[in-house]
């Protein structure tokens, strides 16, 4: 037996099943909806996701923001391809980020994106570019001092043309999205493109590698 379940109740059950979650020892991740006990030197992710990807809930979302949180220093200019819900911007631009620009080709994630950078205050610093990424479009944007892009291997492997690209001689290369099983060809690929892996972030069965292009 089938029956209708009413949009508004599927969102309150989805709802219900996110909560604040801390990633690292000073960055947490909340929905609008959940309060959260932050302490003064926390950094506080304040997300809607609406309908577009980038939950703290995902494994590939986790490590990214982990090695984030290391990659990131004062007055970087980031890139973050395929931006989702803009978590990855806002968490950057909140590590300090000076410039982010997210690229992301999806009409209703470029709504999200604008609304999460207002909500925790950083639209001055995170600027959407409402196109999908290719390798012309990425060297078009550069040169910056790291990437972060949480998409699917196949699509990563495509694009590592135009991140060599866009990266500033040192820059840095976070990447996710990534299966166990797929994570050798990945590596290969970024390997042939000039970069080496920095650290690689285990979440389950999903890889996140931080890498770098040699100066």
């Amino acid at each position: 037996m089938q029956r209708e379940v009413p949009d508004a109740d599927w969102a309150e059950a989805w709802k219900r099943g996110l909560g604040p979650r801390r990633i690292t020892s000073r960055l947490l991740v909340t929905p609008t909806w959940h309060p959260v006990d932050a302490g003064p030197e926390d950094l506080v992710v304040v997300l809607d996701p609406g309908m577009a990807f980038g939950t703290a809930e995902h494994g590939t979302t986790r490590g990214c923001l982990r090695l984030l949180d290391r990659a990131v220093t004062r007055g970087s200019r980031i890139l973050d391809v395929g931006a989702g819900s803009g978590i990855l911007s806002v968490a950057g631009a909140l590590m300090g980020a000076a410039e982010v620009v997210a690229v992301e080709g999806d009409e209703l994630a470029v709504e999200v994106i604008a609304e999460n950078a207002h909500r925790n205050g950083v639209d001055a610093v995170v600027t959407c570019r409402p196109e999908w990424a290719d390798e012309a479009l990425l060297a078009s944007l550069g040169p910056r001092d790291g990437i972060v892009s949480n998409i699917e291997s196949r699509t990563l492997l495509t694009l590592m043309p135009g991140f060599r690209a866009a990266l500033e001689p040192g820059g840095w290369l976070i990447l996710s999205g990534i299966l166990e099983t797929e994570w050798s060809e990945v590596l290969d690929g970024a390997q042939r493109a000039g970069f080496q892996l920095e650290v690689l972030d285990v979440d389950g069965e999903w890889r996140s590698a931080w890498l770098v292009l040699p100066s």
